[in-house]
């Protein structure tokens, strides 16, 4: 049994790179990799805690290993920079994890032109750009049977028609899915997969204002149709069932982790209002 899974979820000898991988989402999956052999470079604005992150998934019973370094990929000139630091450390890459992000609140009324721009530089630019940058690296992993993944993290809220004042947040997601699409369209000839992930409320910094008590956790969760927010082990099998061998036929799809909000007819907000 154990060889038969192993077989189908394994990432044994992987070299990925998961940005944005030293909180919430990204470090979910960044465990997950190590977990199952990878070795994981880490990269997020502070060098220091991707440093720290990495020591602490090295210090796991784990077949894998990780790295950290910093990387501000909100220009141009930041994501340059990141894949060059990728490419002094290794010549090709299995496994790219495109999760680095933010996101800005306001009312309609007073939702400024700079909250825009930020946002959507970060969260769709600089995944075309870094993928753009690295798919060599992802080509020199890539191969018929067992191709290279990219993986891009968007957002129920990139599908749902619901910003929750999150106008340019809500929009970036819904570009990187269409962007996912794309990607995938044109690296099939390249033998690299590009799919999505559209997680619902997960604990993160992103949604500390919602999850970061348990009172707030409970009550986000109570809004969730399967009555719970997003937990690691969500997180850590989707990227393993897109990244190991049993996800190679898989491409161009957005995968909701969302416990059904997207199934669901009732109130269109994801966030309750925690006091």
């Amino acid at each position: 049994m154990a060889s038969y899974l192993d077989h189908l979820y394994s990432v044994e000898g992987k070299i990925a790179l998961v940005t944005g991988g030293a909180t919430g989402i990204g470090r979910m999956m960044a465990e997950a990799l190590v977990r199952a052999g990878a070795h994981v470079m880490i990269c997020s604005r502070k060098s220091e805690h991707c440093k720290a992150v990495a020591a602490e998934l090295n210090g796991l019973d784990a077949t894998g290993s990780a790295e950290g370094f910093g990387a501000d990929l909100g220009s141009e000139e930041g994501v340059k920079a990141a894949a060059s630091e990728v490419k002094k450390r290794t010549d090709k890459l299995h496994i790219l994890a495109n999760n680095a992000g933010a996101t800005w609140g306001s009312s309609y009324e007073e939702f400024p032109r700079s909250a825009w721009d930020k946002i959507n530089n970060l969260n769709v630019t600089s995944i075309f750009e870094l993928t753009r940058d690295l798919t060599p690296l992802l080509e020199a992993a890539a191969s018929d049977a067992d191709p290279a993944r990219i993986i891009n993290t968007a957002s129920v809220m990139g599908i749902m028609p619901v910003a929750d004042g999150c106008y340019s947040y809500s929009t970036s997601k819904a570009a990187v899915i269409h962007l996912t699409k794309i990607l995938a369209n044109e690296m099939t000839k390249k033998r690299i997969t590009v799919n999505a992930f559209a997680p619902g409320p997960f604990p993160s910094k992103m949604t500390a204002f919602a999850t970061a008590t348990e009172k707030g956790s409970a009550a986000t969760g109570a809004k969730n149709p399967l009555g719970r927010i997003g937990r690691p082990e969500d997180i850590a099998a989707a990227t393993l069932f897109l990244c190991g061998y049993g996800g190679s036929y898989i491409t161009g799809t957005t995968i909701p982790l969302d416990g059904g909000y997207l199934v669901d007819t009732g109130d269109e907000s994801l966030f309750p209002e925690v006091v």
